[in-house]
């Protein structure tokens, strides 16, 4: 069995260093190889790119994105993502730890011998995991959608980037043939993931403007006419159109949703 590539994941300098040292301590009986440290999910993210580690220690309270929520995003984007070994100071996250496919759960302070038991139990993980890939390249694993908690971005697939975009900087998702593309304030992404799906999830932030449009509620400034297209009967009668917020974009409103846009704008004024 391959020595496991371990990467650290705290936001807390403290708890990284504590776990540097027992993992030190641990050398000998439990051989591993550190391969780096990161302080945030999107450095984590950076570095499971660049250094391919097999076992991840993942705290989970950190700002931006937690380690329930990170480890989701690994188990939806990757063929094979390492293994998460969680590490944190409160025990209520344990059954999401599971759902998210966690191999253990360990509370701080973390004993040496527990840590070193968790590892080579994630190690075992991978062994199996890369076994069953010989056969054939397993599809990334199922997540349960309600895990509790309703994720606060969105996972891009970037030039061989796992780039997260936060939902709140988000202004309307658009469905174009099989992917979804997120325009923010900046720019555009794109993402393959359902717009009825992301409805379920996002509907309290987002509300649908069109057959193939979710705007999100924040980012809605007003309506106004546009150009009335006759060639499209999911047109709105009045041909009205959306006035975005921080965006010169605008965008057509379908006569069945007009009715829930109207009173939405109304009930901002």
């Amino acid at each position: 069995m391959m020595i496991p590539r371990i990467l650290i994941v705290d936001d807390e300098a403290p708890a990284r260093t504590r776990l540097v040292t027992l993992l030190s301590d641990i050398a000998a009986d439990c051989p591993h190889e550190l391969v780096g440290q990161a302080d945030s999910a999107q450095a984590a993210l950076d570095a499971i790119a660049d250094r391919k580690p097999s076992v991840v220690l993942l705290d989970i309270q950190m700002p931006g994105m937690n380690g329930i929520e990170l480890a989701a995003h690994l188990a939806r984007h990757m063929a094979q993502p390492p293994a998460i070994v969680f590490i944190t100071a409160y025990d209520a996250f344990a059954l999401k730890a599971f759902e998210v496919h966690a191999v253990d759960y360990l509370l701080k302070p973390v004993r040496a011998a527990k840590l070193a038991e968790a590892i080579r139990r994630a190690a075992l993980v991978q062994a199996g995991r890369a076994a069953q890939s010989v056969e054939a390249a397993p599809a990334p694993a199922p997540v349960p959608a309600a895990l509790g908690l309703q994720r606060a971005n969105f996972s891009v697939q970037e030039r061989g980037r796992l780039l997260l975009v936060p939902v709140a900087d988000v202004i309307y998702l658009r469905a174009e043939l099989k992917y979804v593309t997120l325009r923010t304030k900046a720019r555009e992404y794109v993402i393959e993931e359902s717009l009825l799906s992301l409805e379920q999830e996002l509907g309290e932030r987002f509300v649908r403007v069109h057959r193939n449009t979710l705007v999100a509620r924040h980012a809605i400034a007003g309506v106004e006419r546009g150009q009335l297209d006759l060639s499209d009967p999911d047109k709105a009668q009045e041909s009205w159109q959306v006035i975005l917020r921080d965006i010169d974009e605008r965008l057509p409103i379908s006569r069945r949703q007009w009715p829930i846009i109207k009173a939405l704008v109304s009930s901002k004024s």
